[in-house]
Parts: structure tokens; C-alpha cells; sequence
């Protein structure tokens, strides 16, 4: 029986271990073909590359059909899919992102949500995964490409064994309807075999300022989260992920402008 094949992206760049991790425990289930960032393309959101060229080199050593883009992972799934794969995939996601990305603002922001969400924009499942990583160790794994050890490192395996299950039901999904859907998994800092699901929404929040002052007229970004969640409510991501669980939020985007009463 021919093995479904997905796409893979990320917006760590090519060469992010957690990338590597993803693609080594979706091997064995899936025929895989990646189109990646050639560098970092985090806090890029849905940009595509509209007013240079963007070139796609094919990684030779991958084993797979593998291309570096220097573009957005935006760029990388909608060249992938129109260009450089000789047949559409079954699936196309996108992770495991250095870092999580809950909340309403930052999936908005997300380059790794954006890969996934130009995959379901072409009619496919799409998943996008994050792992959550403590603050203190958040810039040294990013500054290593993902590279880590310990406890994260066993984190990072045991979310990269969990995220072939969610593969298989967005697949799975798909045989019954076509919807623009991408789902958004974000796992804990302390992530098993045996860490619970949660189903749940993004957290609402104002961010307040992203930059600091660095001279008269210059700023540099600085990410701080706000501490005011406008929706409390216990499923949200963020509630989900601070009780050591994954947090599973389903974002349809069919479903944006519908009518409902708001006030």
C-alpha cells in the first residue's frame, strides 16, 4: 500500500534540528518531501517574496526530495506545490517550531502557522507543531539551530512521535470534508508519550509594544507576552500548555467574517 505523502516546512530554516526530529518520526508513515527557509524566517507571518526572485536549491544529501528556499515558508509551500513537486502531497506541515506558538497575535505572526496555513489555502490538511521551551533556554537553542540535550531533547522526540498521530486524523479528516483548516499543536515544555490533549481556543491578549528604544529614532524588537488575557477561560492554549499539556486549537478559516452578534 503507497504511503501518503506530506509536505514539510518550517521557519527555523533548513538546517533547525527540530526540523530534522519531525521528518525522522514521519518516515517511516509517510513518503516526505521538504521545502524549507534557507535561514531563520521566524515573526514573518504570511509574506511572500513579491518584489525579488527567489531561488530553491535541492538538498542532494537529504535521502528525499528536499529544497532549501531563501524565501518565507510561505514562498517555500507555494513553490513547492506549484513548481517543485512533481505531484501535490497528501498533507503539508510545518515545525516543530523553536518556541510555541499560541495565542491569538502570535499564530497571526507565526511564519511556522503561515506554511501551514498556504497548504490548506490549496484544499489540504495542514497541521503546524510548536514546542514550548523555558525562557531560559529559548535564544542558546535558537542561536544552536534547535540543537539541545537533556530534557528538552527527550521533549523534543516524544512531541515529534505525538505529531504523526495528528498527521494521520488531519489526513483522515480530509476524506470527509474540504475545509481551509490548520491545526495548531503546541506541546509542553515537558512533553511524553503520555501527556494529555487538550481541544482548545487561542488566547486573546494585547501585546503592548514589541520594540525598545535603542537611540533618537532607532528601535529594536524585543517579544515580551502581555499578562492580560481579554479570554480567561480555562481552554484557552495558554491555560493548557501552563498545566503541562498539549494543546490542540483547530483554526478555521472559513470561518473568519461570520455573521454573529458581538455586542
Amino acid at each position: 500500500m503507497k504511503k501518503p505523502h506530506v509536505l514539510i516546512t518550517n521557519d527555523d530554516g533548513i538546517d533547525s534540528y527540530f526540523l530534522q526530529v519531525l521528518v525522522e518520526a514521519h518516515l517511516p508513515h509517510f513518503r516526505v518531501s521538504v521545502a524549507a527557509p534557507a535561514g531563520e524566517q521566524s515573526w514573518i507571518g504570511r509574506a511572500f517574496s513579491r518584489l525579488r526572485e527567489v531561488r530553491a536549491e535541492r538538498v542532494r544529501e537529504a535521502g528525499f526530495d528536499a529544497w532549501a528556499v531563501d524565501g518565507t515558508p510561505s514562498d517555500c509551500v507555494n513553490i513547492a506545490l506549484g513548481h517543485l513537486l512533481e505531484e501535490r502531497p497528501d498533507a503539508v506541515i510545518s515545525g516543530i517550531n523553536i518556541g510555541f506558538n499560541a495565542t491569538m497575535p502570535l499564530s497571526l505572526s507565526s511564519g511556522t502557522l503561515a506554511g501551514a496555513v498556504e497548504g490548506a489555502g490549496w484544499g489540504l490538511p495542514a497541521v503546524a507543531f510548536s514546542l514550548m521551551l523555558p525562557n531560559e533556554k529559548f535564544e542558546g537553542i535558537r542561536l544552536r539551530q534547535g540543537q539541545t540535550e537533556g530534557e528538552t531533547r527527550e521533549s523534543l522526540q516524544a512531541a515529534a512521535a505525538r505529531a504523526v498521530a495528528f498527521t494521520q486524523t488531519a489526513l483522515a479528516r480530509r476524506k470527509t470534508a474540504v475545509r481551509m483548516v490548520v491545526d495548531n499543536v503546541n506541546f509542553p515544555e515537558q512533553c511524553r508519550e503520555e501527556t494529555p490533549v487538550e481541544r482548545t481556543v487561542p488566547a486573546v491578549l494585547p501585546w503592548g509594544s514589541l520594540y525598545r528604544r535603542d537611540a533618537a529614532g532607532s528601535f529594536r524588537f524585543k517579544w515580551q507576552r502581555g499578562d492580560t488575557i481579554l479570554n480567561a477561560e480555562e481552554n484557552t492554549d495558554v491555560a493548557c500548555l501552563e498545566r503541562g499539556n498539549i494543546s490542540h486549537s483547530v483554526l478555521d478559516y472559513a470561518a473568519l467574517g461570520r455573521a454573529e452578534e458581538i455586542c
